[in-house]
């Protein structure tokens, strides 16, 4: 997810798909730990991904 998607969504579902994909990341972490995922690096790109919808999460928040 790009930087300008994130900043297109609304509040609320910018939290939903927040909570969404750190489940997502959990669940890739324990897969991976069992056994080794076909591309570990979608961990890499969901764990950037939530920093992203954090950041803009907390521009949104200090710029109220």
């Amino acid at each position: 997810m790009k930087m300008t998607e994130v900043k297109t969504l609304a509040d609320q579902e910018l939290r939903e798909k927040l909570e969404n994909a750190e489940a997502a990341l959990q669940q890739m972490k324990l897969n991976h730990s069992v056994a080794p995922l076909e591309n570990p690096s979608q961990i890499k790109a969901a764990r950037r991904d939530i920093a992203r919808m954090k950041t803009e999460l907390r521009q949104r928040e200090l710029n109220k």
